[in-house]
């Protein structure tokens, strides 16, 4: 196994488009010919466009670009940039008047970060796609569905840090395997070799670590919405062939890798949701290509938190340096 760029895996176009100040963006994932799509919802307050067709019970047999996305549910729309563009380039189902794309798509809270009235929109959308069509160099960090993540948010913004998104890609002989995560989690990001807390909520004095399970268990009593919006999005993209049942499995699979590193996962206040896309160039096993993913999802997560910079009063990993808390 071998650590790859993640855009060395044919058959995938990414790109990205954000407003720095405004603090959100979007990142497109298009497969120009269609990839076999699954998807995992895990998080309890998920927002998604189109996953019911993902259903191996239903029709759709491939998808064109799955969009991740900042603006909460407002996100949403930079989708629809996407199925224009496509259109336009005739990439699509053909219909016989037109080419209807198969775009899905997941978003991200991230309205606290920055300008709450700046959302993904159609034009973001359109220029995500210019960007992975233009075959632009990733961005991890403060970039695309990134830009205005956070983590560790279950005392409040103010003992929050940056979160952002990020990307791994592993090979294993021929079969290739990779992830671009988004992470805006209520829980804490672990150091997965060392097994200490890299990004997450801060003491109240902000000069040290302070475990959001703990935090959350300190709270059981309580039952509003206590952190407003968070969550885990990403795309896992591979070569190998599986079918649509397959895929599925796999991005639930794949939600291994959130486990894994963030603590807690999967809250009632996430939304955390996994795409994978599959241009089935390779015969490989599901359970193959399920290692690779997981380690990519881990990879990319510790990315995302590495390469995030400081901004709008949430520091990031790079920038703080409290006392650490261990795993145990």
């Amino acid at each position: 196994m071998v650590k790859i760029d993640i855009k060395e895996i044919e058959g995938f176009k990414i790109g990205q488009a954000q407003d720095i100040q405004g603090a959100t963006g979007c990142t497109v994932i298009i497969s120009e010919n269609g990839a076999v799509c699954g998807v995992d919802v895990r998080g309890g307050s998920p927002g998604t466009r189109d996953t019911d067709s993902l259903n191996p019970i239903n029709n759709r047999e491939k998808v064109h670009a799955v969009v991740l996305a900042g603006g909460s549910t407002f996100g949403l729309d930079a989708a629809g940039g996407v199925m224009k563009f496509l259109e336009e380039k005739k990439i699509g189902r053909d219909v016989g008047v037109t080419v209807v794309p198969n775009v899905c798509s997941a978003i991200l809270f991230d309205l606290k970060c920055g300008d709450s009235k700046v959302r993904p929109d159609g034009a973001m959308g359109n220029q995500a796609c210019e960007d992975a069509f233009n075959s632009t160099i990733w961005n991890s960090g403060n970039y695309g569905a990134g830009a205005g993540a956070t983590i560790g948010t279950t005392c409040g913004t103010q003992r929050a840090m940056k979160g952002g998104i990020g990307s791994w890609a592993f090979q294993y002989n021929g079969l290739m395997v990779g992830a671009v995560i988004a992470v805006n989690c209520v829980g804490d990001v672990y150091d997965l070799e060392k097994g200490n807390i890299l990004a997450g909520m801060r003491t109240e004095d902000g000069t040290g670590f302070y475990s959001s399970e703990k935090a959350i268990l300190e709270r059981f009593q309580v039952r509003e919405d206590l952190f407003s919006g968070n969550t885990v999005i990403g795309t896992v993209i591979t070569n190998a062939k599986l079918n649509k049942s397959q895929a599925t499995k796999l991005a639930a699979v794949a939600q291994n890798g959130i486990a894994r590193c963030v603590k807690p996962a999967h809250t009632i206040f996430d939304g955390d949701t996994i795409f994978t896309m599959c241009s089935g160039e390779i015969n490989a096993s599901l359970d193959a290509v399920g290692i690779l993913a997981c380690k990519a999802v881990e990879c990319a997560i510790m990315d995302a938190v590495k390469s995030a910079e400081s901004f709008g009063g949430y520091v990031a990993a790079k920038d703080f340096s409290g006392a650490v808390l261990s795993n145990d």
